[in-house]
């Protein structure tokens, strides 16, 4: 685990390049203090990083793109700061569905639904619908997501399972538990990236994560841009991947 450098494009296009990437987009909060600017808009600038970011996914090799959008944990903020969150949300949805339709994104959501406003469950539930046939990328939002949350929400049915007579314990292993998380269609990520230069994934995909490369970036999520994307994605091409055996992939 290592921070990313200066952007590099070297690894851009790369066949061996992440298929999946999943970022963790922190340092909104922190963008907006330094410049002496209201939290809001370092939400507001964020969702301008993410427009660049999905732009550049699929030129740059990348079919899955999993975003941390709201975490489980966020509920503990203020709640004026979670108001202007949901209603970024909401703009984001509306503004942006039409493009994302258009340009091929598919738009898949993971979390808990239960307990959030019925408009923001139509919403994703819209979004989701609309695009399900899209192939071009994946962008897979976590949003009332976190990943303790998930796991022990797949133990629960899998209990259920076995008390119901559907299932033997025996037959609970590593393949039945992935099955019954939020993400049974989609490969685990390949590449995680963290922005803002902290070191840890605060609950984010910990099941999927078991194999993927981590890079944290320093800059904050607002300034985060093809390049610093880019330039993760080199680090990645770095890396020998053993998966626990013999290096799968040395890059060159």
């Amino acid at each position: 685990m290592s921070n990313a450098a200066a952007p590099v494009t070297e690894a851009s296009g790369r066949p061996d390049g992440p298929a999946h990437v999943a970022i963790i987009m922190d340092g909104n909060g922190r963008w907006a203090a330094a410049r002496g600017l209201p939290r809001a808009e370092g939400h507001r600038r964020g969702v301008d990083a993410l427009r660049r970011v999905v732009s550049a996914c699929p030129e740059l090799g990348i079919r899955h793109l999993t975003i941390y959008s709201f975490s489980s944990e966020n509920w503990s903020r203020p709640a004026s700061e979670i108001g202007d969150l949901f209603g970024l949300l909401r703009r984001f949805i509306r503004n942006d569905l039409a493009t994302l339709h258009r340009d091929g994104v598919r738009v898949r959501v993971i979390g808990e639904r239960t307990g959030l406003e019925a408009d923001i469950c139509a919403l994703l539930s819209e979004a989701e619908e609309l695009t399900r046939h899209n192939t071009k990328l994946t962008l897979v939002v976590a949003f009332n997501y976190g990943s303790r949350q998930e796991i022990a929400r797949a133990a629960q049915q899998l209990a259920r399972e076995v008390a119901e007579g559907k299932r033997d314990v025996a037959s609970i292993d590593a393949e039945a538990i992935s099955s019954h998380l939020d993400t049974p269609d989609i490969p685990d990520p390949d590449l995680i990236i963290r922005t803002s230069g902290e070191q840890r994934l605060s609950n984010f995909l910990m099941w999927q994560a078991a194999y993927s490369e981590l890079v944290f970036v320093p800059i904050h999520w607002p300034d985060f841009d093809k390049a610093a994307l880019e330039g993760a994605i080199a680090e990645f091409g770095r890396r020998e991947r053993r998966f626990g055996g013999l290096v799968a992939k040395t890059a060159s």
